[in-house]
């Protein structure tokens, strides 16, 4: 293996940090891992494959909260060609996790916890734009991720709450400025960051938390429904969303679609259907949920009660809701997290985790294609 002495050192630094890193996207004192019982899963292990819908993938937009935010933006950058937009909560930019530093030496995990997450909390800077673009770019050049000429056309939502202290504003600005100097238009960026709410994914149902505080399930009242607010800016021209459904949730085998053994992907993953994509070309929208709300800790809550289905029915949208799972060993992931910085590779200094072919971002673009197939094939 080359660079030896660097292969070992990293070793060591990320085992030193593995206790560090149950604290990952979440904040200290009462958080749900010692303060949430864990809710039994909506469905088994034996879901039947997903369908084909013929999904129009020309319109597929991302979103996600938390480390569901870091992976909407780097699945939106990697993906760009099939990416329209995207939509950030409390999340920071593309290959966040890679910045600051330079290869062969690269913290990943140090700089997740830190410069991705609470930089002046550390006392550290906050991730940097251009820098980032820069390794883009590269990675473009080099035929690991689409072509970053097509983030000018993306719409991008940005969220960061007042009282959020677990992914702070300087960090969710980052993202801002990524997509400005890719060139995306100023008109296309809407970055709301007057919400006095904690670390959460937004509604307006009061049986959900007070809207400042950081708990689980991370779901909080606001007296609005971010879905919609999301779904709004990237795609303008939504209906009023329903007030009854006329769709079906389905949970459907995501194995199929995992090529590596350390995903930290669960075997069940879920999709909400409306009624007209039956028989009717739809678009898609994929959202990554955080840390803590995975179908272990919060049961069926994030896929059903954040709002985005009841946008989705009146809007022949289909919801993809992938689903990590929390990983006690190897791959070491307790939380139930995305991976933004490379948990999955096996290789430390060398992680595919911001690539096409990474293991999560790999499986989730099968999972639209299989959408985007023959309707009924499987």
């Amino acid at each position: 293996m080359p660079f030896p002495h660097l292969t070992a050192h990293l070793t060591t630094l990320t085992t030193a940090l593995l206790a560090a890193s149950l604290l990952i996207l979440a904040p200290g004192g009462a958080h749900a891992a010692t303060t949430a019982k864990a809710v039994k899963p909506a469905t088994t292990k034996d879901a039947p494959a997903l369908p084909g819908y013929q999904a129009d993938l020309s319109q597929t937009t991302v979103s996600g909260l938390s480390s569901g935010g870091f992976m909407a933006a780097q699945f939106a950058v990697a993906y760009s060609a099939t990416v329209a937009g995207a939509g950030i909560i409390a999340g920071g930019p593309y290959f966040c996790s890679g910045q600051p530093g330079r290869f062969p030496y690269i913290p990943y995990l140090t700089n997740a916890l830190t410069t991705c997450m609470n930089p002046g909390s550390a006392q550290v800077a906050p991730p940097v734009a251009s820098e980032l673009l820069r390794a883009a770019n590269d990675f473009a050049r080099a035929r690991l991720i689409d072509d970053t000429a097509n983030l000018k056309r993306q719409r991008v939502y940005l969220f960061s709450g007042t009282k959020d202290r677990t992914v702070t504003q300087p960090v969710v600005e980052q993202v801002g400025k990524f997509y400005a100097l890719a060139g995306t238009p100023a008109e296309q960026i809407r970055f709301v960051d007057n919400v006095g709410a904690g670390h959460a994914i937004i509604t307006d149902n009061n049986q959900d938390k007070a809207c400042d505080v950081t708990a689980s399930p991370f779901i909080n009242d606001c007296d609005f429904v971010q879905a919609r607010d999301i779904l709004q800016h990237l795609y303008p021209d939504l209906q009023p969303s329903a007030t009854t459904l006329t769709g079906k949730l389905i949970a459907f085998n995501q194995r199929s679609f995992i090529q590596n053994a350390y995903s930290s992907m669960n075997n069940t993953g879920y999709a909400y259907i409306p009624k007209a994509c039956d028989s009717e070309s739809c678009r898609v929208h994929v959202v990554f949920h955080g840390c803590l709300q995975t179908t272990q800790a919060i049961g069926d809550r994030f896929y059903t009660s954040t709002g985005y289905n009841q946008v989705a029915d009146a809007n022949k949208i289909i919801v993809l809701y992938p689903q990590a799972e929390p990983s006690p060993v190897y791959p070491y992931n307790p939380k139930g997290c995305w991976d933004f910085w490379g948990y999955t590779s096996i290789n430390p200094i060398d992680p595919d985790f911001y690539r096409k072919s990474g293991t999560q971002m790999e499986a989730v673009k099968g999972m639209l294609d299989r959408l985007a197939a023959r309707r009924g094939s499987r």
